[in-house]
């Protein structure tokens, strides 16, 4: 382990193991380890240890506090240096000068991480089993008693693995753990590794706590001591495990406590368990060899060096990628910088022309401002003047609405007077009126009466010439009654109907049995065509049948053809070529063998291999020789010679199946893969002579019902065997030596390829063929009966046509008699109708009669007409009365409406001047109102014209406000100059807004990106810093490291014959640094780079344990461990590496270190500091007795007999 320098300590071991009480007997134990070291141990003076205590005392404690590290400044040079690099590096005030930087990253000079806790080695102290009892101090070694902090002082275990129990005691230097294979060597290395917390994954073994838990048991335990730092006790760790659960519990020092605690504790005292470099179990030995360079540079700096080593390499490898990206980014920002700059410089013309364009839009816009205001400003003042006119002229109007009240009264009061009379008028004059009213509907009654006279007389006068109109219409009537009579009486010749019917029921008598013949012929050709298109049916059924199975075919010779062209091509000479062979050459499998149930299709080709599927069976001897002679010996068949599998027995035997069908179907088979495949039976010899089709057992439907073990029994009593469960294949066979145990060979079986395609069943086959013959067979008789009831339909239509002939002519004769007999019947009608009319015209009355009547009724009408004129006469008298009273009231009217009129004439002048001067106010009023509004709606304008310029313009017009320069001009000045303004404003070029937009936008973007340059360069010569200081600090302690560690490898290698050397290889990229182990172990070899494929085992081995040993005087960890490490090595080797491994463990300032193996060879070098523990350990173990059992006995008396024998 690491050279450390002595510091003063005090008996502080003494002290403590007097503040313990007496530990109480332990259990006997199945492991009996006990040393001559020890026994000398037990027999040292008392004067020994205090010269030995005065010894140590007399060094000064040092240790280095800048660094974070407790090494001794005193001791060899290379610990001074060390102190050195520390501070530089890692000193306090160092730390403080890590400040964050520009974006906030904080990045620590010295590669240190804020808040992590370095893992340091702790300075050897004097040694004091402060935790357990003062049977500890006789494992005491008199020469050097200290132990580094985090040493193992003491290992515990219960029910772990092998063990009952043991607790066995650990030196500070060397300790050897001897014994057999499966004593529980390697345990120990287990017991270390779990119950420190690490994981399991370290050791390469169970990855579940619960499977180290000894087998019978439920629980157990491991318990380590490890050194406790200067002036603190001893860590005792208790980690309690269960065999039903994956959980366990940490005790430390007698308190509960998490496993992230006891992690914490492990990383303080530095302890390193999962680094290779420092412990090594023995499943892992060869994974050392596999590590990458690069792991194995990781690795190292973690185990040995400078403790700052791996993190001044984390601070290199993250501020190299972030100092890359950053130059990456860097240098896109440069381009794009360089981009944006000559974009900008080609639209600085434009932008100029923009300028000089906003910079009239900006005097337009001032002037459109101040436009506005100054017509507010004249409207203001236009508005005050009206005002002031306003208030005038109504004073006025006030004055003569006063002066004119007088007459206006006057006025309204006649007016009343006048409206009076003329009510009155009206009065009397709507009286009259309605007088002439009644006259004139008196006269308008006598009026119609003389209209009623007239018409009477009227109708007096028609009464002659109604009278020779009736006479007329008689004369007519009479003649028409004569002629329908006549036409009656002589009526046309009529056809009896009867008759006809009687005809037309005897001749559709005769057509009903035409009719049935045709109906039964029209049913005869239905039945022939149904049958017809059913045996149409049939073929087309039986050919898309046929091509099926010939496609099948076709497409399984495909494949064949794929995997092998030459049997493909023999297959198709055959089928052309039978008739040159005795009997059947059997095609392969692949073309002859079907599986129904594709299902089973999968297992049954399992049993197939590829050259059985491309197999040809003969089925006689002549022609298994003339095949191979045609197509293997010659190229007589295909034009060349092609190799082919062909096989063929007289008489093949082969054995019964393993189970009868009971048994298989007890066992859950399905039954046997001969049952589940069709084939033509001359290929029967061949699967069950050379496949064993017969004897192959296949659970598919329900594997999980197979019982393995019972299946395994069964198949194995018949000598052996196959089954298939599942996708499983089983080769059930029988050893040939010893008890000739079954053993089974398992494989995994593929997807079936060839035997899903279902096969064609040749009776398939055959049978569709001859559905075929008998389906045309049936059409061409159909064909011949269709045309025979053709012939005969022919004939049946032409007698059917006849009879409708014959029909038609006397539906026709029929109709021509009911015709007649409708038209006679309409006639007799007509008659009596006429008859009726005739009677009707003869009694009438007479005339005479009729104008008596009438002479009456005029006289009537006469005496009416007398009445109302005198009435009228009456209503004459009254209107004149009224008519009278009427005119006097309207004479008195006239009177008042003149001298109405008179003072209206005054009034009205006086009116004029009023309504003059009224004029004229609502005139200067309307102005005033118009002003007003005019006023205001140009305050708005202004105000909204104020409010929606940019702040800039809005200061400038309130200044020439303040100043009275917005005042000066009026507005036809401002409006003359705007359009000035507005005819520069065409004049200049337009430019469009957005090309300015992009070029200040991008002026912006070249602002913040010279900007994000000038951070990025500040960073970037940040990172170089911190990369150079890192660097300065780690390649010189990392070359330092690799040199002191290559120069004792090579001499090791030296040592034993061999050649080794340990390289630095450096990289652009800190992530890919490397340390390169090269040896060589013969003569004629250059040196090779280590792999885990290159070399052997032994050569691993060695060479790991040598960079192992070159590394322990360079390590930091308390304690290292490696196990099994010289197997596969040879005497030489071994017995040289030994030597080496006690020279560099046992030194003085050497840390604990564990080596376990299950052999030794005799006479090897051996040294006082040293520990042998050996593993006395297993089932039969005797009890212990004073004669047996107690390996410590039998060494001492071994001693004692070589003592006596040489004395």
């Amino acid at each position: 382990m690491v050279r450390r320098a002595l510091s003063d300590a005090t008996d502080d071991s003494l002290k403590e193991n007097s503040r313990r009480a007496p530990v109480s007997a332990q259990k006997p134990t199945k492991m009996r380890r006990e040393t001559l070291r020890d026994k000398r141990v037990r027999r040292a003076e008392d004067d020994e240890d205090v010269a030995d205590d005065a010894h140590l005392n007399g060094h000064d404690e040092a240790r280095d506090v800048q660094g974070g590290n407790e090494d001794g400044a005193e001791g060899e040079i290379e610990d001074e240096d060390e102190a050195d690099d520390e501070d530089t590096g890692g000193s306090p005030k160092g730390r403080k000068r890590a400040r964050a930087n520009t974006i906030g990253d904080s990045h620590p000079t010295d590669g240190n991480v804020k808040g992590k806790q370095k893992a340091v080695t702790l300075p050897r102290d004097v040694d004091g089993y402060a935790m357990h009892s003062e049977l500890s101090l006789q494992h005491l070694t008199i020469h050097d008693p200290r132990f580094i902090p985090g040493s193992i002082m003491r290992i515990q275990l219960r029910n772990f693995v092998t063990y009952d129990y043991v607790e066995f005691f650990p030196g500070p230097h060397l300790n050897m753990i001897l014994g057999p294979n499966g004593t529980g060597k390697s345990s120990i290395a287990c017991a270390i590794c779990l119950g420190l917390n690490f994981p399991p994954s370290v050791l390469g073994r169970a990855s579940e706590l619960s499977a180290f838990v000894k087998l019978g048991t439920s629980d157990g335990h491991i318990e380590i001591e490890l050194k406790g730092p200067k002036g603190k006790p001893n860590l005792v760790i208790r980690r309690t495990l269960s065999a039903t659960s994956k959980s366990s519990q940490f005790i430390l020092n007698g308190h509960a406590m998490s496993g992230r605690e006891v992690n914490q504790r492990m990383a303080e005292l530095n302890v390193q368990v999962s680094n290779l470099c420092s412990f090594l179990p023995q499943d892992k030995v060869a994974e050392f060899a596999r590590m990458s360079p690069q792991q194995l540079l990781r690795e190292t700096q973690r185990a040995a060096g400078n403790e700052n080593l791996t993190a001044w390499h984390d601070t290199l490898i993250t501020a190299g990628k972030e100092l890359k990206h950053l130059e990456t980014t860097l240098t896109a920002d440069r381009e794009q910088l360089k981009t944006l700059q000559e974009r900008n410089a080609n639209l600085e013309r434009d932008v100029k022309r923009y300028e000089e364009r906003r910079a009239i839009e900006k005097e337009i816009e001032l002037l459109e401002l101040m436009l506005p205001f100054v017509e507010y400003t004249e409207a203001k003042r236009k508005y005050d003047q009206l005002k002031a006119a306003q208030t005038e002229m109504h004073e006025k109007v006030k004055k003569l609405n006063e002066s004119n009240a007088p007459y206006i009264n006057l006025t309204k009061k006649m007016d009343k007077q006048l409206k009076d009379l003329q009510d009155l008028r009206e009065k009397k004059k709507s009286a009259t009126q309605q007088k002439f009213a009644s006259m004139k509907r008196k006269w308008q009654e006598n009026l119609t009466l003389e209209g009623q006279a007239e018409e009477l007389k009227n109708e007096l006068d028609n009464l002659k010439t109604r009278e020779k109109n009736r006479l007329k219409e008689i004369q007519k009537s009479e003649k028409t009654v004569e002629n329908l009579q006549k036409n009656i009486d002589n009526p046309p010749k009529i056809e009896d109907v009867e008759a006809i019917k009687e005809q037309l029921k005897q001749l559709r008598a005769e057509s009903r049995d035409v009719t049935e013949r045709q109906g039964d012929l029209q049913e005869r050709q239905r039945t022939c065509i149904e049958e017809e298109s059913r045996h149409k049916m049939e073929l087309e059924n039986a050919r898309r049948n046929l091509r099926q199975l010939d496609d099948v075919n076709s497409r399984r010779l495909k494949e064949l053809e794929k995997v092998d062209k030459d049997a493909a091509d023999v297959v198709q000479w055959l089928r052309q070529n039978r008739h040159r062979f005795r009997m059947d050459i059997i095609e392969p499998p692949i073309l002859s063998c079907a599986v129904p149930d594709t299902k089973f299709a999968t297992a049954v080709e399992a049993c197939f291999n590829f050259n059985d599927l491309r197999t040809f069976v003969a089925q006689c001897q002549e022609d298994a020789t003339l095949l191979n002679r045609l197509v293997v010996d010659s190229p007589d068949a295909l034009g060349r010679r092609v190799r082919i599998n062909s096989w063929f027995r007289p008489r093949p035997e082969y054995a019964d199946p393993p189970m009868s069908a009971e048994e298989l179907r007890g066992l859950g088979f399905d039954g046997y893969a001969s049952d589940f495949i069709q084939c033509p039976d001359g290929l029967r010899p061949f699967l069950h002579s050379t496949l064993n089709l017969h004897r192959t057992a296949i659970a598919v439907q329900a594997p999980n019902r197979v019982d393995a073990g019972r299946a395994m029994e069964v198949v194995a009593r018949s000598g052996g065997a196959s089954y298939i469960v599942g996708n499983t294949y089983n080769q059930v066979s029988r050893s040939r030596y010893g008890q000739q145990k079954a053993q089974n060979q398992t494989r995994d079986i593929r997807h079936a390829r060839f035997f899903l395609f279902a096969d064609a069943d040749p009776a398939q086959k055959a049978a569709a063929e001859n559905a075929i013959r008998e389906a045309e067979f049936h059409l061409e008789g159909c064909k011949k009966q269709i045309n025979e009831l053709s012939v005969e339909d022919s004939k049946i239509r032409a007698e059917i046509n006849e009879f409708s002939s014959k029909n038609n002519a006397l539906e026709k004769r029929k109709k021509a008699a009911i015709d007649i007999k409708k038209k006679l019947e309409t006639m007799k009608l007509k008659l009596v109708s006429e008859q009726g009319q005739l009677d009707r015209l003869r009694k009438q009355p007479s005339v005479d009669a009729e104008r008596a009547k009438l002479k009456s009724k005029i006289l009537k009408c006469s005496a009416q007409r007398v009445i109302v004129l005198k009435d009228y006469e009456k209503l004459a008298r009254e209107a004149i009365a009224s008519q009278t009273e009427a005119s006097k009231v309207a004479l008195e009217a006239l009177q008042v409406a003149a001298n109405h009129a008179q003072l209206k004439a005054m009034c009205s002048e006086r009116e004029d001047e009023m309504q003059k001067a009224l004029a004229e106010f609502n005139k200067v009023r309307q102005e005033y109102q118009i002003a007003k509004l005019d006023s205001r709606a140009k305050l708005d304008a202004s105000k909204e014209k104020i409010n929606s310029v940019d702040e800039e313009l809005r200061a400038r017009f309130q200044e020439m406000e303040q100043t009275g320069e917005a005042q000066k001009r009026s507005v036809e000045e401002l409006t003359v100059e705007l359009q000035t303004q507005q005819e520069k404003l065409e004049l200049s070029m337009h430019t469009n807004p957005g090309v300015v937009d992009q070029y200040k936008k991008r002026q912006e973007a070249i602002a913040e990106l010279e900007r994000q340059i000038e951070e990025r360069e500040e960073k970037v010569q940040k990172k170089e810093r911190a990369i150079k200081l890192a660097r300065d600090n780690w390649e010189p302690a990392l070359t330092r490291l690799v040199e002191s560690v290559g120069q004792k490898f090579s001499a090791a290698f030296d040592r034993i014959g061999c050649a080794g050397e340990i390289k630095l290889t450096p990289h652009e990229d800190y992530d890919k640094w490397a340390i390169d182990i090269l040896v060589k172990f013969r003569d004629h070899e250059k040196l090779q780079l280590l792999t885990g494929e290159r070399q052997s085992g032994g050569e691993r081995s060695l060479t790991t344990i040598m960079y192992l040993m070159s590394l322990t005087e360079e390590a930091r960890t308390p304690f290292s461990l490696v196990d099994e490490i010289n197997q596969g090595m040879d005497a030489r080797a071994e017995r040289a590496v030994h030597n080496s491994l006690v020279e560099v463990t046992c030194k003085s300032d050497s840390g604990q270190y564990f080596l376990i193996t299950p052999k030794l060879l005799a006479d090897l070098l051996y040294h006082e500091r040293m520990k042998v523990l050996c593993v006395n350990n297993g089932e039969w173990l005797p009890e212990e007795t004073d004669r047996v059992g107690n390996m410590m006995r039998m060494i001492e008396g071994y001693v004692n007999h070589r003592s006596r024998a040489s004395a």
